[in-house]
């Protein structure tokens, strides 16, 4: 039986306050509810406050770089299909030096799940703008001002008809947990785009901010309904809808290679015979 022993209780270097302790435990929960044992997930994080969560866990981990996390996850999905594939980090590491990455993701429908740390700002390097920020949003890098439109991942995604897209909030940890959960069970590429306070460095989407806002999806609404979802996806303001926005079955990615047929290529070993000569072609 899996417990939340099992991951770890280990000291952070996070602000206090900061949204991720509720991230971590709602991930936690999850993990144990879907009764994955920390040897059968495989984490991917590329770097930033958020990028630290899996560290965190009691769980095999690769780090990447920044906003590279996303490629190294197919790799490792496409090695090993029958392992539980997560990738965590932040939304400057996922949507802005991972923003190519995000929307191959998308397309091809990998089975990996995607966690975004987003405060809507960058938290390691102190402070400046990120695709998330809002426009007019002042930090010591943009003293006038955000003057780019956010970066609205959930729509992108919705309009990219993927598998799985869901929003949610830091602060409604049972609701998150249920969320990854479902996130996880999933075939095929999921995102959960999490919004979460910076305590350092944005003082303006603060958790009360959220708070006030964040409003779980009614019980009738249809997360097969793309049209519906595209609207939810957008809809940002005084209320800020939250849950599974858009969920529809699609092939995954997987089964598009010939080699999987035959088992993970995990544990095949190497062919050195065949290896030296595909060496030798390119002298």
């Amino acid at each position: 039986m899996v417990t939340l022993k099992d991951y770890g209780d280990n000291e952070t270097a996070w602000c206090p306050g900061c949204g991720n302790f509720s991230i971590l435990k709602a991930v936690k929960q999850a993990l144990v509810a879907c009764r994955l044992r920390p040897r059968d997930v495989i984490f991917v994080s590329g770097i930033g406050q958020a990028a630290k969560a899996p560290h965190y866990l009691n769980v095999n981990l690769f780090d990447g770089l920044h906003g590279r996390s996303l490629p190294l996850a197919t790799g490792v999905k496409l090695a090993n299909p029958k392992k539980t594939v997560i990738v965590e980090s932040g939304d400057g590491c996922n949507y802005g030096e991972g923003g190519n990455h995000f929307l191959a993701a998308l397309r091809r429908n990998i089975d990996v799940t995607l966690l975004v740390h987003n405060n809507q700002v960058y938290g390691l390097t102190k402070g400046q703008a990120s695709p998330t920020s809002e426009i007019g949003f002042v930090t010591k890098v943009q003293p006038e001002g955000v003057a780019s439109s956010p970066f609205n991942a959930a729509a992108v995604a919705v309009a990219l008809r993927a598998g799985f897209v869901a929003r949610a909030f830091s602060g409604m940890v049972d609701h998150l947990a249920l969320i990854i959960q479902e996130a996880i069970a999933h075939r095929g590429f999921s995102l959960v785009d999490i919004l979460q306070p910076c305590v350092s460095f944005n003082k303006v989407n603060t958790f009360s901010w959220y708070k006030s806002r964040c409003k779980e999806l009614p019980p009738d609404y249809d997360p097969t309904n793309w049209e519906a979802a595209m609207k939810k996806a957008e809809e940002w303001g005084e209320t800020i809808p939250v849950g599974i926005l858009y969920q529809k079955a699609r092939p995954p990615f997987e089964p598009h290679f010939p080699a999987l047929k035959e088992g993970p290529l995990v544990g095949k070993g190497v062919d050195r015979g065949l290896l030296a000569k595909i060496l030798e072609s390119y002298r």
